[in-house]
């Protein structure tokens, strides 16, 4: 019997992890990585390249490079809203109304899940590699917000990438079991799960390691993405009121943005303000056109008041649905790398009256929590 790893798959990253003489361990992938980008891409001599590779060619090659698939895992066409569909390849729908996305190099579509697979697939090659033995089965974790198509669709890319799924684990349960409050008194948790793509929080009773989810409620269509939009957003304004020129519409403009607007996020988390520098942006009429200027804090969080009520909203839904107040919960979990945006830890901690628990990274918390199950 080959070793069984634990895998959170994400919409921006993803980890794998295992349990090595009875302590989880985070597996650094081929580049020397804890964590892999979710990204797959084909070159134009058609190779395929998964993770750092294919991330190092989105701006070059948008259009045959396939990043933030988890939100079209297991879903149909009509279930899209107009953010998930602005990436800069071209997804469509097929005669069934299923998600295909377009690679213009290989001259075909691919099913979500098949891309998935991929990564997946790398993802287990690293860890074996590392184990120095091989890796038949897996335990990959899901938003808890995941109906049953798209858990079905997870659990179809594991074995498309040639592994036996085990289980498939709901990412707060994971999260929990990573904190080891299994092994603790009766303790009532809250974990807010705000990843790349997706946003999920989720009410636990754990007592003697019998987890029971209380509520759980979230949004699939809410993610650091969409933070990262409104950074983009408010560059291209700003360049089309100086210059007329819509950056949004060029792919390789846009995944310039896209990138620099995710990196001013991550530095706005430890500094008040950073710059934002993207020469040769376009081509205007006297010549090549840069874009020069600053984005702070202040700034930045008010781009954002509405995505922060859309993280509201979920929280009291389950404290309702629950039946607990605010005070009756003992703990709070941050998982995901978009919860180190001060502005979402400020919401966390006037919701909840508790310092939020931050002893476990919460890029590897959930892949942690499941080498442990």
């Amino acid at each position: 019997m080959g070793r069984i790893v634990g895998i959170d798959l994400g919409t921006t990253n993803s980890v794998v992890a295992v349990l090595e003489a009875g302590r989880p361990q985070v597996i650094a992938n081929a580049e020397g990585m804890r964590t892999t980008p979710s990204v797959v891409g084909f070159t134009k001599d058609s190779e395929l390249l998964v993770g750092q590779a294919a991330r190092r060619q989105l701006v070059l090659n948008p259009r045959n490079t396939f990043a933030n698939l988890k939100r079209f895992v297991g879903r149909a066409w009509d279930e899209l809203d107009d953010s998930s569909l602005s990436v800069p390849y071209t997804i469509r729908a097929n005669d069934r109304g299923n998600v295909r996305v377009a690679c213009p190099q290989m001259e075909r579509e691919y099913a979500p899940e098949e891309l998935v697979a991929s990564i997946l697939r790398k993802l287990v090659d690293d860890a074996s590699t590392y184990i120095g033995e091989s890796i038949e089965a897996a335990v990959i974790t899901v938003p808890a917000y995941f109906d049953d198509a798209q858990r079905q669709a997870t659990r179809d890319a594991g074995r498309l990438a040639g592994l036996e799924v085990e289980r498939i684990l709901n990412e707060p349960t994971a999260a929990a079991l990573a904190y080891g409050f299994d092994r603790s008194a009766v303790k009532r948790v809250l974990v807010f799960d705000l990843g790349g793509g997706t946003f999920d929080v989720s009410l636990l009773r754990i007592a003697n390691g019998v987890f029971d989810v209380k509520a759980t409620n979230g949004d699939t269509q809410l993610g650091g993405n969409d933070f990262d939009q409104r950074i983009v957003d408010w560059l291209a304004a700003a360049f089309q009121e100086h210059h007329g020129i819509d950056l949004r519409r060029d792919r390789q403009a846009l995944q310039r943005l896209t990138e620099a607007a995710e990196k001013a996020k991550q530095e706005l988390s430890g500094v008040a303000s950073t710059p934002i520098s993207l020469p040769f942006i376009a081509t205007g009429a006297d010549g090549p056109l840069h874009i020069e200027t600053r984005l702070d804090r202040t700034t930045f969080e008010s781009l954002c008041p509405d995505l922060l009520d859309r993280l509201l909203l979920p929280v009291q839904t389950a404290l309702r649905d629950s039946g607990w107040a605010a005070e009756d919960v003992d703990d709070v979990v941050l998982v995901g790398g978009s919860t180190r945006m001060p502005m979402v830890q400020q919401l966390v901690r006037t919701l909840i009256p508790h310092e939020p628990c931050q002893s476990v990274n919460p890029d590897e918390v959930v892949a942690i929590g499941a080498a442990v199950q």
